[in-house]
């Protein structure tokens, strides 16, 4: 029966990739996938030759949050209980040869999604098999707190099961070091490398090992422990306001609700249409849980105005980032709008500096942490509290968790990204959406106290740090032939990019992967970064820039556009912002063009 297949195979129509025929071959004819040859050939005899390509057409990769990709039950190219299984046995392996204690140790976490308790299970298993200990979260819980049971429990490495704001066909593991960030170099491709040459995958009975005492469950336990630290980071000040959060049908209940009830806030309403845990994310536009799409929140404001809310929280699947809605002016029946993670994290860093600089708690020693595609509004903040920023990272929270361990954490204040990721104290080393929460909630009720809106508390930053706006676009390319036209535009943007965008001459290009900087006349200079896939194209006018990357987790390019208008040169802000919305039109357009072209 294998021969046929085989024979079938090597006369499959073009529609089959040739990486997808050499995947499908191993599938075959190597003994380690053996329990997945019989559907292998039920597909191949069903001339599923789409199916086939899309799951084996290439080794799903690691990315910037780990493994990720659409659930199939067979495939390289997908995330089953091979895949995850390899990833549990690497990542096993790869510890044990590192490790100096004397326990080997695993914490272990899991959120709404099909499949993640299953997956759960299987990856526990594998690490007793493996001879660690595996401390389990045993109900839908956060990525923070899985990134906080790894430190807590001193544990060896984690595994938190969750494909955080992906669409409901998808799953992962995100992998934890011992520090509780997510991998970084070299442990990064020293596990993919384990990981791609896994031959057997040995797993103890979940059951068993719990018995046995290998598996132990310690929910309760973590999570009085992290809340008590959500709790250590709040700040004094008024505590009245009405707010409707939202889980999106995923963990946030079980952090943020606990979070804001110990800072002080009694009156919050968990949105009821969000709040049954779901893995098809039913009642969300698009089924999509992203809280940085402004369109999950057009029934939450509905209800808001209803109850004369003040705030709207939300968090994503696994808990890890925060969106945020709130009336345009301090008339809950008005015009709600949302914000943008750049906003969120300007507002944020202005709010924690101010606090502890009325306290005498800051100095120039004192930081915050950001990427390169986050708003530079954040350092100009940070500028005016006189404390540093360190900018120069790349896309992840595991950088700006690893610089923190590298600078130290003592004089650490906030850590933000622009995909709606912030980090407060250093009792994880990961974003946390229920701190997010908790924060901006404190400054919500400080600003209406006040009597403004947190839209006119954003105005006001503009004002003093200049009108910055940004936007993202994302170009998907998905299949075989959309990881080839990704590798050409990433190359067209380092070799032959426009002269212009937006009506703009380009001032240089910043290569991070060739770490060159490359001027209009062709000149080049060394660029001090890490190696990365991320070009950045400097536009002549100061503060308006252009990053260009592939995702790491999704079939995609994203386009990071960023404009900036300097507060000594505002005078109509409104203008002002209909003029930066023109042009970021107009770089899109270009961009889109330029893409297509490619």
């Amino acid at each position: 029966m294998t021969t046929s297949s085989l024979d079938k195979l090597n006369s499959a129509p073009s529609t089959l990739s040739e990486g997808a025929k050499g995947n499908i071959r191993k599938w075959l004819t190597e003994s380690r996938y053996a329990a997945y040859v019989p559907q292998v050939i039920e597909h191949i005899a069903a001339e599923k030759w789409q199916q086939l390509d899309d799951a084996f057409w290439t080794i799903i990769p690691f990315g910037t949050g780990g493994r990720r990709g659409r659930m199939y039950p067979i495939g390289s190219n997908a995330i089953n209980d091979r895949t995850i299984g390899e990833s549990a046995q690497g990542l096993a392996e790869y510890v044990k040869e590192h490790h100096d204690g004397d326990e080997l140790s695993c914490a272990l976490a899991y959120d709404t999604r099909h499949n993640s308790r299953h997956f759960a299970e299987l990856c526990a298993g594998i690490m007793v098999a493996a001879g660690f200990k595996v401390h389990f979260l045993d109900d839908y819980r956060s990525t923070p707190e899985l990134s906080y049971l790894v430190r807590h429990k001193k544990c060896s490495c984690g595994i938190m099961v969750t494909a955080s704001h992906n669409p409901p066909s998808d799953n992962a593991v995100k992998v934890y070091w011992s520090t509780g960030a997510q991998i970084l170099p070299p442990h990064d491709k020293a596990i993919i490398d384990r990981v791609m040459n896994v031959q057997e995958i040995k797993q103890s009975p979940f059951d068993q090992a719990l018995a046995d005492g290998q598996v132990v469950i310690c929910t309760e336990e973590i999570d009085a422990a992290y809340i008590a630290q959500v709790k250590g980071q709040r700040l004094e000040g008024p505590r009245n306001l009405k707010i409707i959060f939202s889980p999106l049908h995923g963990v946030g209940s079980s952090a943020v609700c606990p979070a804001l009830a110990a800072d002080g806030f009694t009156d919050v309403e968990v949105f009821a249409d969000h709040a049954t845990p779901d893995g098809d994310f039913p009642n969300v536009p698009g089924h999509v849980s992203n809280p940085e799409n402004p369109a999950v929140f057009d029934s939450i404001i509905m209800r808001a105005k209803e109850a004369g809310a003040d705030l709207i929280l939300a968090t994503d699947p696994d808990c890890d980032r925060m969106g945020v809605a709130a009336p345009v002016t301090t008339d809950p029946q008005g015009e709600w709008r949302t914000f943008t993670g750049n906003q969120l994290g300007a507002l944020l860093i202005d709010y924690v500096l101010e606090r502890r600089s009325r306290a005498g708690t800051l100095t120039p020693e004192h930081y915050v942490v950001k990427t390169l595609v986050t708003t530079e509004m954040g350092r100009r903040i940070a500028d005016s509290y006189n404390v540093t920023t360190y900018g120069n990272l790349h896309v992840g929270f595991k950088w700006i968790a690893g610089l923190i361990d590298e600078v130290g954490p003592e004089r650490f204040v906030f850590g933000t990204e622009e995909s709606h990721g912030y980090m407060a104290g250093t009792y994880v080393r990961d974003k946390d959406g229920g701190v997010a929460c908790m924060l901006l909630a404190e400054l919500a009720a400080c600003v209406k106290a006040e009597g403004k809106s947190l839209h006119e508390k954003l105005e006001s930053l503009w004002w003093q740090h200049g009108y910055h706006a940004e936007r993202t676009i994302n170009v998907f390319m998905e299949g075989s032939e959309g990881m080839s036209r990704m590798k050409a535009l990433m190359a067209a943007f380092r070799t032959t990019p426009p002269q212009h965008f937006g009506g703009i001459d380009i001032a240089q290009i910043r290569d991070y992967q060739g770490l060159t900087i490359t001027k209009p006349d062709g000149t080049r200079e060394p660029l001090e970064c890490s190696a990365a896939n991320m070009v950045i194209l400097d536009l002549v006018q100061d503060g308006n820039y252009i990053a260009v990357r592939p995702s790491g987790t999704e079939p995609k390019v994203k386009f990071y556009m960023f404009t900036f208008v300097p507060a000594e040169q505002l005078a109509d802000l409104e203008m002002t912002a209909q003029q930066m919305e023109q042009r970021m039109d107009k770089m899109a357009a270009d961009v889109q063009a330029f893409a297509d072209a490619c």
